[in-house]
């Protein structure tokens, strides 16, 4: 046989050919054999059990049955045309259904002939079926390939299995790449580190992972590879935050100043927390040491981040440099431009505010000011990375919800003065600790998990659509005291049209409840123009309209602290984090507030887990926790777009202690050996080398 190796194109396999490696390229985004090999198994089937059709419920997640497909008919038409077989063992009979390729299962299933099938068993109207099973012609005499008693099952597609390539073709493939290149391949990590963490050699457990002679022998492989992934990527964002320390020199804050002690001793409305007293020191220390800081805060809504951002600024302004603030919209920066003057006040700094609605004169000046030095501080949108917008001396930028603006826009602020300026990257979305130490591994974590003295906690409750007149009679005593309320509906995707019929039948029943012109009511939704939603948000800022009814997130970005009760319509529809972030525009004065979550009665199992953890906990951290359990790491915080979070087997919601494991190991190697130039580590410098270096996150955040 030729000498392959894991780098060879996929087309020259054994097996595979031009026609199967391009559907492979397609549908799997395999290239190379060593891509083949790390198409994991995302489950295995226990071979050595067997059910009897009597045995079957819907709650199992899985059954193998082998018994007879005795007959096969097509019933329906276009749409609703499908496949059903009868298959029979000595026990009962159940049916399979099929929805798709029927013409090639037509072709390939032979009726009469003994079957192995394995499915999750569904019940309706009394009759048991399986959807889509898998199929595998029982012979008696079979060899098993590696005599398995666990079945690997690979993700398979439509395409894929009109080339044969289902679970049982891929894993014949996996056989044939194995053969193929068993004897060359090199395990990545060193020896000592696979001694020290006890794990299976690399060829051992590419062959277990994919051919595996018992559980025991499965989870070792398992785990060797969820280390080895885990540890490259923590090697990669370490390394590259060790290189951005030495590369790039950053602007020493030497001085804490006059504008910053002013601030703090005659203008600060309230003590700091002992967490924010904490974030401003480890900033201080940060940008004194020479290098540019590249730091990322987390808090959650009203945790007082804002301020810390503020006492940064006037950090960078008594040293002699200028500072901006960078927010994702207009109405996020005009909060921003607004809180903070009103902190200011008129005699401490100049600050302004530059967005697409500044008009042409005011701009003009900003422009100017920002050249000679005169703008201090300035607050805005897109806007800011304009190549017209030039500074004297920028030092400190601050940039709020990162993961809200793309790679390269982060990149063109980065990039406004020769020496890069300190990057302060500030969410209110809390970051599970799995997911910080992997996405933002090479940036300096800071947390703020402490809300400032006076706050009430918000008190949350669950509704069924039954007691929707109870909730009318509680915000009719809300708005009795002087109070205001924000109505909710969820953005449904595949459709703005829906999202108005939800918003316009929950106002048909408003309407009723609080009519005018007792009661006055301000209506936002996407269909309205800037200028629209501006003035109805004004006039419920200022208080002549109780209630705020939206249809999407964003526009209820608002700081209101009159407002206390935040109802949120179908709240099975949204996200935990959503739901957490709409909970967090109550709450900001000394009153007690409330979120009231609204469902219908019917509820998924997950969507009953996201209410019940509203209701249990305000903390913002455990909440990211539970998301990132329900909804994995790709969904969560813009976390796609890095795509430092395409894993093969690792999962951050699962495998946390193999986590902090390699990021510990990884650490414990920069302080030995900071260059990697022990002989021990040359094959740490081969995997910096072939798997490339991870995002320098100093150039985009």
């Amino acid at each position: 046989m030729a000498d392959l190796s894991l780098i060879t194109p996929i087309e020259y396999l054994k097996g595979v050919g031009p026609q199967k490696a391009d559907v492979l390229k397609k549908e799997l985004q395999v290239f190379t054999i060593g891509d083949l090999l790390q198409c994991y198994p995302f489950r295995y089937i226990d071979k050595t059990k067997f059910h009897k059709v009597k045995e079957l419920h819907p709650d199992m997640i899985g059954a193998q049955i082998l018994g007879r497909l005795v007959s096969l008919q097509e019933l329906g038409e276009k749409r609703g045309k499908r496949l059903v077989g009868q298959f029979k063992d000595d026990t009962g009979t159940l049916e399979l259904v099929w929805f798709q390729s029927l013409s090639w299962l037509k072709k390939t299933l032979s009726v009469g002939s003994a079957y192995i099938i394995y499915g999750k068993p569904n019940e309706f109207n009394g009759t048991l079926s399986i959807t889509h099973p898998e199929m595998e012609l029982y012979q008696q005499k079979e060899k098993k390939i590696g005599n398995m008693s666990m079945q690997p099952v690979y993700s398979s597609t439509e395409k894929l299995k009109k080339f044969n390539l289902d679970s049982r073709g891929i894993q014949k493939l996996q056989e044939v790449a194995l053969a193929t290149v068993f004897r060359t391949l090199i395990d990545p990590l060193p020896p000592y580190i696979i001694e020290q963490h006890g794990l299976m050699p690399y060829a051992q457990a590419l062959v277990s992972i994919h051919f595996p002679q018992n559980e025991e022998l499965m989870a070792a492989a398992i785990r060797r590879l969820k280390f080895e992934e885990l540890f490259v990527i923590q090697l990669r964002l370490l390394r590259n935050k060790q290189l951005n320390t030495q590369r790039y020199r950053g602007h020493r804050f030497t001085e804490v100043g006059e504008k910053f002690n002013s601030f703090f001793n005659e203008k600060l409305p309230f003590p700091l927390t002992n967490a924010q007293k904490r974030v401003v020191k480890e900033i201080r220390l940060d940008t004194n040491t020479g290098a540019q800081m590249n730091r990322l805060v987390q808090g959650d809504v009203g945790s007082g981040k804002t301020v810390v951002a503020l006492m940064s600024m006037l950090l960078a302004i008594d040293n002699g440099y200028q500072a901006c603030m960078m927010a994702p919209t207009e109405i996020l920066a005009t909060q921003h431009y607004n809180g903070l003057k009103e902190l200011l006040g008129d005699d401490i700094c100049q600050i302004k505010l530059l967005t697409g609605s500044t008009p042409t004169k005011a701009r003009r000046i900003i422009h100017q000011e920002l050249e000679d030095g005169t703008l201090d501080i300035l607050i805005g949108t897109h806007a800011l990375i304009e190549d017209k917008v030039k500074f004297k001396n920028i030092g400190f930028v601050v940039i709020d919800e990162q993961h809200r603006f793309g790679v390269e826009q982060r990149a063109k602020l980065w990039r406004k003065n020769i020496i890069p300026p300190h990057m302060l990257v500030m969410t209110a979305t809390p970051i599970p600790r799995t997911l910080a130490m992997t996405m933002y591994g090479d940036l300096d974590i800071s947390v703020i998990d402490e809300l400032p003295a006076g706050r009430k906690p918000i008190k949350t409750v669950h509704f069924f659509e039954n007691k929707r007149l109870r909730v009318f009679g509680f915000m009719r005593e809300e708005i009795a005291k002087g109070r205001q309320i924000y109505i909710v509906y969820p953005l449904i995707k595949e459709s703005e049209k829906m999202d108005l019929l939800y918003l316009e039948a929950g106002l048909e029943g408003l309407l009723r409840e609080f009519p005018m012109p007792e009661y006055q009511i301000s209506i936002v939704h996407g269909k309205m123009t800037v200028k629209e939603k501006d003035f109805e948000m004004q006039r419920f800022v200022k208080g002549q309209t109780q209630i705020m009814v939206a249809t999407t997130v964003i526009e209820v970005g608002v700081n209101v602290p009159n407002a206390s009760v935040m109802v949120i319509e179908n709240s099975e529809r949204f996200g935990l984090s959503q739901l957490h972030q709409l909970r967090g525009r109550v709450g900001r004065g000394a009153e007690q507030s409330y979120c009231i979550l609204m469902s219908s009665n019917k509820l998924s199992k997950e969507g009953k887990t996201r209410l019940e953890t509203m209701v249990r906990t305000n903390d913002g951290f455990e909440i990211a926790e539970v998301d990132l359990q329900l909804r994995g790491p790709g969904d969560i915080s813009g976390t796609q777009q890095s795509g430092i979070l395409e894993m093969k087997i690792a999962d951050l919601a699962k495998d946390q202690a193999i986590l902090a494991e390699a990021r510990n190991s990884v650490i414990q190697i920069f302080q030995e050996d900071p260059n990697l130039s022990a002989e021990k580590n040359h094959a740490l410098v081969q995997i910096l080398k072939q798997r490339g270096s991870a995002i320098s996150w100093d150039k985009i955040s």
